[in-house]
């Protein structure tokens, strides 16, 4: 279990009690410095993420964006995230994940968008470089198309914001990918959650979900990719291509990917799924993970499992954590260890999202 070194992120508004918009199917807590958001993606074999900071602390602290943080309106909401990985029974970790809890030192928005957040999961397959580098190339693409932007832009443009934003990660992986003799042929699932002041924006491919909790039960804030799916299997069959048990050819279990360069010609995209969620006062927590999670739990069984251990009056504050701090890093401790212990041979990664209020 690792937790994170993030900044606190405090979400802007009003409370709102609306729920998921789908925009369109298109074809730990902080110990550190607060002033330095990070990057960790997964490498190792042993479920330790190697971190790697976007920029050197001075930069970032010297950045114009952070002038603008000081005019930011004190709001009710506040997040911290907790991560937790397992190999399972793979030979290497292919997994990589990304989060930066103030996501507004990369944009430089106006001063309607007082905070920003990001946390993604990418699942790979056949290789861990095309989740390796979309964790370290898709924010700062999706950075690039919100510069300068504001709410109303936002609500407008963001499903083609995120559109454009996959579409040119794909590319450049396949242009990677193709210039290695022999080409690679990895490929990734992405999960993505942008908070902007106290809104959700989910964008997702294959079958790496996201779930927030809300009333104590869970509210699905993604849409699975699969070639069994009718939509799916049409698309994949107009494009020339077959699902043979359940599979893209018989060998490929989602229909929507970033990579996959030998499938793109028999129909699997890169066009993600889009959904806009306002957070309210009943949301507890958002959990963002791979299909080794999921796997082993549903939904409904993800959540209980967080509220039990958070709600433990055993689990007692760790040395220099908060109680608070010590039972949710538990908790999303306990999500990947079951998994595994649950029969789950394939790689875990679970973000924990605690939504909290002042």
């Amino acid at each position: 279990m690792e937790v994170l070194n993030s900044i606190k992120t405090r979400l802007a508004g009003k409370n709102d009690t609306s729920c998921i918009w789908c925009l369109g199917a298109g074809s730990g807590p902080s110990e550190s410095h607060p002033k330095t958001p990070v990057v960790h993606w997964s490498k190792g074999d042993n479920g330790t993420p190697s971190p790697a900071k976007r920029k050197s602390d001075t930069q970032l602290m010297n950045q114009p964006a952070e002038k603008k943080l000081e005019k930011a309106v004190e709001s009710p909401y506040h997040l911290q995230a907790y991560v937790a990985e397992r190999k399972g029974e793979r030979e290497e970790m292919q997994d990589a994940y990304v989060i930066i809890e103030n996501y507004r030192l990369d944009v430089s928005p106006d001063a309607s968008i007082q905070q920003m957040a990001y946390y993604a999961v990418f699942d790979g397959h056949a290789g861990a470089r095309a989740s390796q580098y979309s964790a370290r190339h898709l924010h700062s693409n999706l950075a690039e198309k919100l510069q300068c932007t504001n709410v109303q832009a936002v609500e407008k443009e963001i499903k083609r914001i995120f559109i454009d934003t996959f579409k040119k990660t794909d590319e450049d992986f396949l242009k990677e990918a193709s210039r290695n003799k022999p080409a690679w042929k990895d490929g990734t699932t992405a999960v993505c959650v942008l908070l902007i002041n106290e809104t959700l924006y989910i964008a997702n491919l294959g079958d790496s979900k996201a779930v927030l909790c809300r009333n104590d039960k869970p509210l699905p804030l993604t849409v699975d990719h699969n070639p069994t799916q009718y939509d799916e299997r049409i698309r994949i069959q107009k494009a020339g291509g077959q699902v043979r048990d359940g599979r893209v050819l018989g060998i490929l279990e989602v229909s929507r990917s970033i990579g996959d360069g030998p499938y793109k010609s028999s129909g699997v995209i890169c066009i993600p799924d889009v959904k806009r969620c306002k957070l309210t006062d009943e949301d507890r927590f958002i959990i963002v993970a791979c299909d080794g999670l999921w796997k082993a739990f549903s939904p409904e069984g993800a959540i209980k499992t967080v509220i039990e251990v958070i709600q433990d009056d055993l689990i007692t504050a760790a040395e220099g954590k908060t109680l608070e701090q010590t039972r949710f890093e538990a908790a999303c401790n306990k999500l990947a260890a079951d998994s595994v212990r649950r029969g789950c041979g394939d790689n875990v990664t679970v973000i924990l999202i605690k939504i909290g209020t002042h």
